[in-house]
């Protein structure tokens, strides 16, 4: 027999061999219902994600501290002749856009679990050191730096939810997932209205703001020390006996919380996933690309153009600095609340809904707040934005994680995730230079006008997820034909059930 005959046979074993562990292990993992041990697991992956958010969120408190502090100056008397603030955030989220979109490939060919670790050791030694500097150039490039750890980090946690959770509640998943998460936000918030008006111990209130998270970041570094591999990734990498190793551990620990694998569910999403052995084309998969690409540019320039500004936006409606820290404040307070109401109807609506609405919400109450005069009012219309924001920035992360398919989803979702970090660093400058010569309604029509592209983007081009496997998703839509029937279905239930009886 010819020999490169043969090797390419034993390749095409190879990968027959992987599909239908895939379609085994992705069966498995949709057959398990919500219980203590996968919600364990939920809370500490989003640990990890709360320090990301924690440092987002700091931006537009740390940049405050340092006018005050005289490091940053005000206005264009900055660093290079420009802001100081749009330097700044600008320097945050180009180590953000470099982190997601270089450095993500190491989540699909190492694993998720060695990402995580090592993107949290690099934010916690980076984020350190910055709270020891004294020159705004050197505040800046460590910035950078630190943003790299958190661009891996989140693109790593979003895939790690994705591939864990089964499809009747991913959605709730990534919902409690970011209620966590925000909760970074108010814990920052309260931290620096705490720090920025006082300087404990001799030190500048921004600088504890900077060296608190490399404490936090240890902590949840050895708390997911015991955190399993995601069995998607291993069977997708040929390591299907680790897979299943990490599954049989997984159904036992399920099993002794009380709750049980739903069997049918299994055996249902067997004969669906049997149908379907082909990925998604790639004129299928570059159109997703292109259309996440663009949603994340365009709405990431309406959250971060609010979330980033609030206390200069306030400061430009006439709120002095104090008060504009509490305002900023008491808005921040929702941001964990959000995710939690969104738990009763993330899994009913179509993914892409949730997007749009999140997206035109945030444009409307946006532009309302920007009409204000009142304190109470910049509060009623600031939680407003928040809350639909997160709704716009929680049904995305979703939606970008379901939508690619395992083995390049790191890669797929660090690119286009990344350009919501690209957006970032240039509609920093652009809201600064808006702010200095329209004022704050200028400011918001071009935020608005962002949000109204993602809307349409995502409603034109997006396919839908709502109660699909992954590996359904990442095939495309299954056609009326594909699915199985309810005499297969009945079938395989049967089979199942004598194998167990047996």
């Amino acid at each position: 027999m010819d020999v490169s005959l043969a090797s390419g046979a034993g390749r095409e074993s190879d990968r027959a061999a992987v599909q239908i562990s895939m379609r085994e292990i992705s069966a498995r993992i949709d057959a398990i219902p919500q219980c203590r041990p996968m919600w364990l697991i939920i809370c500490l992956l989003s640990f990890g994600a709360f320090c990301e958010i924690y440092d987002t969120s700091m931006t537009v408190f740390l940049v405050p501290g340092l006018v005050s502090s005289g490091v940053f100056k005000q206005g264009a008397a900055g660093l290079f002749g420009q802001s100081d603030a749009a330097t700044f955030i600008a320097a945050t989220f180009s180590g953000l856009w470099v982190g997601t979109m270089a450095f993500s490939v190491i989540s699909d060919r190492w694993g998720r679990l060695p990402a995580l670790k090592y993107a949290m050791i690099w934010y916690s030694a980076a984020t350190l050191l910055m709270g020891v500097q004294s020159s705004a150039l050197s505040i800046d490039i460590l910035r950078f730096v630190t943003g790299i750890g958190m661009g891996v980090q989140i693109v790593a946690i979003d895939c790690y939810i994705a591939e864990i959770t089964p499809k009747a509640w991913r959605g709730r998943a990534f919902a409690a997932s970011k209620a966590i998460q925000y909760s970074a936000v108010p814990f920052g918030a309260i931290l620096a209205l705490s720090l920025l008006t006082s300087n404990p111990l001799g030190f500048e209130g921004w600088r504890w703001l900077s060296i608190v998270p490399a404490a936090i970041a240890l902590i949840v570094l050895i708390a997911q020390r015991k955190l399993p591999e995601s069995p998607r990734w291993l069977a997708q990498n040929g390591r299907i006996s680790e897979a299943e190793a990490v599954l049989d551990d997984l159904e036992r620990r399920v099993l002794r919380s009380g709750a049980k694998p739903d069997l049918a569910e299994k055996t249902q999403e067997e004969a669906v996933l049997g149908k379907l052995d082909r990925e998604i084309s790639k004129g299928a998969m570059t159109r997703r690309i292109v259309m996440m690409s663009v949603a994340n540019f365009m709405q990431a320039i309406g959250y971060y153009g609010f979330h980033n500004w609030v206390p200069t936006l306030l400061q430009a409606k006439g709120a002095n600095l104090s008060h504009s820290l509490g305002y900023s404040a008491a808005i921040a307070l929702s941001f964990p609340i959000a995710p939690l109401v969104f738990l009763m109807f993330a899994d009913k609506f179509e993914r892409k809904l949730q997007v749009i609405v999140g997206c035109l919400c945030t444009a409307t109450f946006g532009m309302a707040f920007a009409q204000q005069s009142s304190p109470a009012m910049w509060i009623v219309f600031g939680v407003l934005v928040t809350i639909s924001s997160n709704l716009m920035g929680f049904s995305i992360h979703t939606y970008q994680a379901e939508i690619f398919p395992t083995r390049t989803r790191a890669r797929a979702v660090g690119f286009s995730y990344s350009f919501t970090r690209l957006s970032t660093i240039f509609s920093g400058y652009i809201v600064a230079y808006l702010l200095q010569n329209v004022g704050v309604n200028g400011v918001f029509i071009f935020l608005d006008a962002a949000l109204v592209t993602a809307a349409l983007v995502v409603g034109i081009l997006g396919p839908r997820t709502r109660g699909l496997a992954v590996e359904q998703i990442a095939r495309g839509r299954l056609a009326a034909s594909e699915a199985p029937t309810a005499g297969e279905v009945k079938r395989l239930i049967c089979t199942k059930s004598m194998q167990i009886d047996e």
